[in-house]
């Protein structure tokens, strides 16, 4: 009796640390990729979107969230909070990825739960776009291999050619990062999302206020990891706090305008 009591209680454990986040194990450095936070005007509305493409309802709390395979997106409609100034496009993360198993499939089941779904660029048949309605670009891939039906693929930042191999290196040297190509351009990768970044023609906006005001990596020991930032002159937005939950929190901006929370969560449970 004391051992099936055990186990369950194992389980059940196992579930909530599941739906509280699903991040990757972390990298050399201690850090994975955590959530998206977003300034939504209407919550149940962008719920409904998020749950339509396969997500699962996170925790209650005074924040909406919903779980996918290495994010957490965090909707946010707090009580006196202005209004988001804009969408993704026209900010430094333009857009942000999903990757599926098969895309048309994927994309006829949306259809069907209510997501907008736009076609992908030049009649491509594995590729395709949502877009909320406040604004929230999301491009949905495809890798028919994969052991999931939807994970989190990657944030996509749109900078001055000239900061492209700049912020490739800063997310490596801050953040562990892993540098190479892809599709000969330059990508840094950190578990559970690949960073790329693309040439934009006139300086973009800093997230912070928009719809997509921050985006959230998870590290392992978030004190050890302040003073990492202190040693490479990083001066922090919001000093380390803990929140009635016991998570760790930061919070910095990267020298382009991508404002960056950063947590440290107790009792995390990764995936493999």
């Amino acid at each position: 009796m004391k051992r099936l009591t055990l186990a369950l209680w194992l389980v059940s454990s196992l579930t909530a640390g599941a739906a509280w986040a699903q991040p990757y194990a972390p990298n050399e450095a201690g850090v994975t990729m955590g959530h998206w936070h977003l300034n939504s005007r209407d919550v149940e509305a962008n719920k409904k979107i998020f749950l339509g493409m396969g997500g699962t309802m996170g925790e209650p709390g005074p924040l909406q969230r919903v779980i996918f395979p290495g994010v957490m997106v965090i909707l946010n409609q707090q009580a006196g909070a202005p209004p988001a100034t804009g969408g993704t496009v026209g900010s430094v993360v333009n857009h942000v990825g999903f990757i599926v198993q098969n895309v048309q499939e994927s994309v006829a089941k949306w259809k069907a739960a209510g997501v907008p779904v736009q076609p992908g660029n030049n009649g491509r048949l594995d590729q395709a776009y949502v877009t909320t309605a406040d604004g929230l670009r999301i491009e949905i891939l495809e890798n028919k291999n994969q052991n999931v039906p939807i994970r989190h693929e990657h944030v996509h930042f749109f900078l001055p050619e000239s900061a492209i191999a700049e912020s490739q290196a800063w997310y490596a040297k801050i953040f562990g990062a892993k540098a190479s190509l892809r599709n000969n351009a330059p990508v840094a990768d950190i578990p559970g999302a690949q960073l790329r970044f693309n040439k934009a023609d006139t300086a973009q906006a800093p997230t912070k206020g928009r719809i997509l005001d921050h985006i959230g990596f998870d590290v392992t020991d978030l004190q050890a990891f302040i003073k990492k930032l202190e040693a490479a002159g990083i001066k922090l937005d919001r000093p380390y706090t803990k929140n009635p939950a016991g998570v760790g929190i930061a919070f910095i901006t990267d020298p382009w305008g991508t404002y960056i929370e950063l947590n440290e969560r107790p009792k995390a449970v990764y995936l493999p």
